[in-house]
């Protein structure tokens, strides 16, 4: 069953769970899926804690403790999460050192709330690296116009970042540029720029679902010919900007001081239409130095795929050709691209009030079990 999934691996593809919780951690499922399934990563966010913690019993203990100290729900919510990240950190170690602290990586992400507000960004992700106290950690940091300078402030101060919600080609290049910026600042500093990691979380399946939700409304055969092909041409584009800009005069003063390349994230690459291969986000996004990060469902299915060698380089013309034909049946790029970042952050920042919600009841009734 590893096979393809070890394919994707020597193709220089990293493979990285989508998921997490307490009971992945505890039962031993996480250390499975890294010894048998080539999983070297975990990214999380809110929606993935909202659910772990509402399911199951698993974090009662936790929660009853920090009922009984009556902390403040945003305080509980970053004890536990944070105690799950180092978790699972632990568990990933042995890939960080095998990987010369590639991968073995575990996401975390500041307080949505915070995705417009430049300065309470960078102390956010100050405050997460402090209370993890991994080397293994990613701040995952969303690339808004105010997430941008943050990139480079806490790139600068030597805390590594997943940049997160990445949608449109300009914005990345923002993001690449952010990231290249605060390296320059790191080595100013007289910091070790071989610690300082990055990667950058380049959303994939939600661009096929608002293209195509536009494409069946325009109607006609021209249209409904181009479902399905935005978001692997946009990714694609993505991948030759990445060539590009790391492979400049600028990047190579930044390597010969030991830099990292921040490589490209594919995020979001489990199929929302039913009507396309479970695997369609893996099997076309197959280059070196990338990372797929997937949801169990995506893994087994990228499990039982063919994988063929690369899929994106030589790409790049036809990728063009796909956006443009966009273009020409009446679909807006950049209103597209603005739409899934607007809705991606309050997405976020709605999972985030759930999360509040069901912790403050939790911790209420388990802060009222404790008096009875």
């Amino acid at each position: 069953m590893t096979d393809a999934l070890k394919r994707l691996s020597d193709e220089g593809v990293a493979i990285w769970l989508d998921d997490l919780s307490r009971k992945r951690i505890t039962s031993g499922n996480l250390a499975e899926l890294i010894d048998q399934q080539h999983v070297v990563g975990v990214t999380t966010n809110p929606s993935i804690f909202q659910k772990a913690i509402a399911e199951g019993n698993g974090y009662d203990t936790q929660i009853s403790d920090l009922a009984a100290r009556r902390v403040t729900v945003e305080e509980a919510i970053r004890m536990i999460t944070t105690a799950d990240v180092r978790d699972a950190a632990d568990v990933l170690r042995p890939v960080f050192d095998a990987t010369g602290n590639q991968d073995g990586r575990v996401s975390i992400e500041v307080d949505p709330r915070l995705a417009h507000n430049t300065k309470a960004t960078v102390a956010e992700a100050k405050q997460l690296a402090w209370l993890v106290d991994r080397p293994n950690t990613l701040i995952k940091i969303p690339a808004t116009l105010a997430g941008l300078p943050a990139i480079t402030e806490t790139i600068g101060r030597g805390i590594s970042v997943n940049v997160t919600l990445i949608f449109s080609l300009e914005r990345y290049h923002g993001v690449m540029d952010s990231y290249l910026s605060g390296l320059e600042k790191a080595k100013a500093a007289g910091l070790d720029l071989s610690k300082i990691h990055s990667v950058a979380s380049f959303f994939v399946s939600r661009v096929d679902t608002e293209v195509d939700k536009r494409l069946e409304k325009i109607g006609g055969d021209e249209a409904k010919a181009l479902k399905g092909k935005a978001a692997l041409a946009n990714a694609r584009l993505a991948y030759q900007a990445y060539e590009e800009v790391f492979s400049s005069d600028r990047w190579a003063v930044l390597e010969r001081a030991g830099a990292n390349k921040q490589r490209p994230l594919w995020a979001s690459t489990g199929v929302k239409d039913p009507a396309y291969p479970a695997d369609l986000y893996v099997t076309g996004l197959v280059a070196p130095n990338t990372v797929n990060t997937m949801p169990e469902a995506t893994l087994e299915a990228a499990a039982d795929s063919e994988i063929t060698g690369d899929t994106i380089r030589g790409t790049y013309e036809q990728a063009r050709a796909d956006l443009d034909a966009l273009a020409s049946v009446g679909v807006s790029y950049d209103d597209v691209v603005r739409v899934l970042e607007d809705e991606g952050v309050e997405k976020f920042e709605q999972a985030w009030t759930e999360l509040l919600g069901s912790t403050k009841a939790e911790l209420e009734r388990l802060a009222q079990s404790s008096e009875a």
